[in-house]
């Protein structure tokens, strides 16, 4: 992905090696409860309950302390941190010119970089759930060692730090941030709240799909205005999304499948969604059926 000479966003937030430290929390399964549906109401995700059931359970509360004094990291790291603010002020570019022509404001969000944990107002936010977004903040939050990950343990070729599948990754969470504004989030988490957990998880698989639609819309826009892509960057965002398909991933973990238990969708229709976003860039396309939020 071509990204030299680009701006990078001011909208970050680095607590990479800082420390944690923790307090009393609030226990007992009626706290996990409330603060299940309160996140759920302010249009929290499935993942962001799951780190309050976490934190909740644990009674305890992450609480950024002064760290170590580390500030040096890995070229490797440095390259990362700066690719994503780079690309995060393409979605910024991006997004405000397109809200602006349906008359509408860009709220930018902010993206947190972090090390191991911390604390976000969806609850304890932790390296082993990867990149996720909260609304409750409106922050995406990432720890950088997830893109080594994603060429160690999910085999997606990335031959440089500028691949435009790390780039997606970065675009999908941004993309849950737009679903926030539009109000679409809101929406869906209240609906799921109502559900069991075989109808709620279809309703997660289509914000999940919307978010990699939105990827793929904002990569159409950005290769249009910058020239950012060649002909393998989708290529390498379509692999890597047919990686993180549920199907994938569960059949590589156990050897089958559990459609009823999906929350993100197949490897095709993550592919397939990616894909038409780049295509289209009509951003007004959308997963959800007539009644799916009603």
């Amino acid at each position: 992905m071509r990204l030299n000479g680009r701006r990078q966003s001011d909208n970050v937030e680095d607590r990479r090696g800082m420390s944690t430290g923790a307090k009393a929390g609030i226990g007992g399964i009626g706290g996990i409860i409330v603060v299940a549906l309160i996140t759920l109401m302010s249009g929290g995700s499935l993942t962001d309950v799951i780190g309050n059931v976490v934190q909740q359970q644990l009674q305890s509360q992450v609480q950024e302390q002064p760290g170590n004094g580390q500030t040096e990291f890995s070229e490797e790291e440095l390259q990362f941190a700066e690719f994503s603010k780079t690309v995060l002020a393409g979605t910024e570019d991006v997004w405000t010119e397109q809200f602006q022509k349906h008359g509408l404001k860009y709220e930018y969000p902010t993206l947190v970089l972090f090390t191991g944990a911390t604390s976000t107002a969806c609850g304890t936010g932790q390296s082993a759930m990867g990149p996720f977004y909260c609304s409750g903040d409106q922050k995406l939050y990432v720890d950088l060692s997830f893109f080594t990950t994603m060429g160690s343990s999910l085999g997606v070729k990335t031959d440089d730090n500028t691949s435009f599948a790390y780039a997606y990754v970065i675009a999908h969470e941004v993309g849950h941030h737009v679903e926030y504004l539009r109000g679409i989030l809101a929406k869906c988490h209240q609906k799921m709240s109502r559900l069991n957990k075989a109808e709620a998880n279809k309703l997660s698989v289509k914000l999940e799909l919307l978010a990699d639609y939105y990827a793929g819309c904002w990569a159409h826009y950005d290769d249009a205005q910058y020239g950012s892509l060649d002909d393998n960057d989708l290529e390498e965002a379509i692999e890597c999304a047919q990686k993180i398909g549920d199907n994938y991933l569960q059949e590589k973990a156990q050897g089958y499948s559990q459609p009823e238990t999906f929350t993100h969708g197949t490897s095709q229709q993550r592919m397939y969604w990616l894909k038409k976003g780049y295509e289209t860039g009509d951003w007004n396309t959308t997963t959800f059926e007539e009644g799916d939020l009603d």
